[in-house]
């Protein structure tokens, strides 16, 4: 094959997304550290579904359109990191391509390159060992190939990117000291890799399709999108069988839909019920064991008209100075956040990233001149600061908040009354005066920082780092907060997990109380994965 058309570009996307979207699990497993949220294979396959949706829906074989189209697909619906750097990828292919029909090799290589450039410029920081040193590595080894071999063939180009991509990947532990004590490759540059073996098995004519991988399409609308009815069939692996809890369960899908319909058996569930986030009901789901059978359908017309009147209104608003916008899970620490001047909450954090479209809608509900972004997630900056970029009319201020506690004082150090730059000045001061610790436990044997970990430990994290490693919850909890305090702590916020009884946080609240002269503040936060979310000022 000599040039790459707009159909020839549509098929190897495909083909692409569905190698990604059968691989995200395995891709997921490679998250270095062993909490249960592994979520970069997840990240990138909604991702990339969401830019191959609107480039379907398009209809067009166009490959200028195509290349736009996918473009911006993947740019709103950019989820964590490694969404939005895959999303960069492609926003400089579209670039390079520009109204070119065609690509020859060569200019496919010199699309890679200008790819990878905008990647690396996406990131105040690049990080080698990464998914970047992957896109890097392996377009620099493309145009290498090309200059050697100016005749090659497209199918004899990829095959040569291809090759260096899964050398670069096996590179990174090396690069990385964490992969390399963990035992793994990068997981963002994995997904990566996943997606161009698609690319390449289309070019061979074996395209992988839907019907090749082990799990069916999942619809991606986000949180603004209209109404779906999800249903879907799913079985519990060995693993997790034990730990499945139905009011738990049921309790976080009511948070999420209505009209529940739920059945629980021995080897699994079944569901059906009506919801503005699929894709949240979806990943609540899959931590217990694999789908059989995923129904999504847009029931649009089926909803109470009253309903979208009342979004319709939400999203107009009354004009303002300012507007204050959080990500969070947990419905307590919603709450919180609402009680504390915040005007929506998108749903989502560490277990769920919400995508750059779920941010920007809701500044957009937000009828104010000048909106501050709490993304409460180190791995939702990116994603907050890029739907900041799509916003035209408004002044918005992402705040980079990397935990609850850092976002909850945010707030509560905002002032209306003060002017904007005062009001980031004073907000970002009390980001800086806040410590976070987490308590949470391992789902695999490995080994960071040189500490053994066995799967079902406790573990304390301490900002970002694992500083407690207990068989015990409580045990754990205790020897986290000691870790965390010091002469200058003056203040408390214990934020009660899903799976943390009433009694085990009083009892580590007297804990508190009994050992430091501090103020604690307890509060339900509803928070999954986390225990204990604990922050210290």
């Amino acid at each position: 094959m000599e040039k790459i058309n707009g159909i020839i570009f549509k098929g190897m996307l495909e083909s692409g997304c569905n190698n990604l979207n059968g691989n995200k699990k395995e891709v997921d497993a490679l998250n270095v550290f062993p909490v249960p949220d592994g979520d970069t294979g997840t990240n990138m396959s909604l991702t990339f579904t969401n830019g191959v949706s609107e480039v379907k829906k398009s209809g067009s074989d166009s490959l200028p359109t195509i290349a736009k189209t996918l473009s911006r697909g993947l740019l709103m619906g950019a989820r964590g990191n490694s969404g939005v750097i895959l999303s960069q990828i492609f926003r400089g292919i579209y670039q390079y391509i520009g109204e070119k029909t065609e690509l020859s090799s060569n200019e496919f290589s010199e699309a890679l390159l200008n790819g990878s450039k905008l990647a690396y410029k996406a990131v105040m920081r690049p990080t080698e060992g990464t998914i970047l040193t992957v896109i890097r590595e392996a377009s620099a080894k493309g145009e290498e190939f090309i200059n050697a071999n100016p005749e090659a063939s497209i199918e004899e180009f990829m095959n040569a990117v291809l090759d260096e991509a899964n050398a670069s990947l096996e590179r990174t532990p090396e690069l990385l000291p964490v992969l390399k004590e963990a035992h793994v490759v990068d997981s963002g540059g994995a997904g990566l890799v996943k997606v161009l073996e698609g690319f390449k098995a289309f070019l061979d004519g074996n395209p992988v399709t839907e019907e090749t991988v082990n799990e069916e399409k999942k619809e991606t609308k986000s949180e603004h999108s209209s109404g779906y009815r999800c249903e879907f069939i799913l079985t519990f692996d060995a693993k997790h069988a034990k730990s499945f809890n139905e009011d738990r369960f049921r309790k976080s899908l009511e948070a999420l839909g209505n009209k529940v319909q739920l059945v629980v058996k021995e080897d699994g569930i079944s569901l059906s019920l009506h919801t503005m986030t699929p894709g949240e009901v979806l990943m609540l789901a899959e931590r217990y064991g694999e789908f059989k059978k995923v129904q999504i359908e847009n029931i649009q017309d089926d909803l109470n008209p009253s309903l979208l009147e009342e979004e319709k209104e939400e999203e107009v608003g009354e004009a303002k100075e300012y507007g204050i916008i959080a990500v969070a899970a947990g419905e307590g620490i919603k709450q919180l956040f609402t009680e504390y001047r915040t005007d929506y909450v998108v749903s989502g954090g560490q277990t769920m990233n919400p995508s750059t479209e779920d941010i920007a809608s809701a500044i957009a509900k937000v009828n104010a001149k000048h909106v501050f972004v709490l993304p409460n997630n180190s791995n939702i900056i990116m994603a907050a600061n890029q739907a900041a970029t799509v916003t035209e009319d408004k002044d918005v201020i992402v705040l980079p908040t990397k935990s609850v506690p850092q976002g909850l004082s945010a707030c509560i150090n905002f002032n209306p009354e003060d002017d904007v730059e005062t009001n980031k000045e004073a907000m970002e001061e009390a980001i800086a005066n806040v410590k976070t610790g987490q308590i949470t436990y391992a789902i695999k044997d490995t080994s960071i920082d040189g500490k053994e970990i066995h799967a079902g430990d406790y573990m304390g994290l301490f900002d970002k780092d694992i500083v407690i490693i207990e068989k015990d919850k409580m045990t754990a909890s205790k020897q986290l907060i000691e870790k965390m305090m010091d002469e200058d702590s003056e203040i408390v916020t214990l934020l009660k997990g899903e799976d943390a009884t009433q009694e085990e946080c009083d009892a580590l609240a007297e804990f508190i109380e009994e050992n430091y002269d501090v103020d604690v503040d307890v509060q339900d936060g509803g928070q999954p994965v986390y225990s204990f979310v604990i922050g210290v000022e």
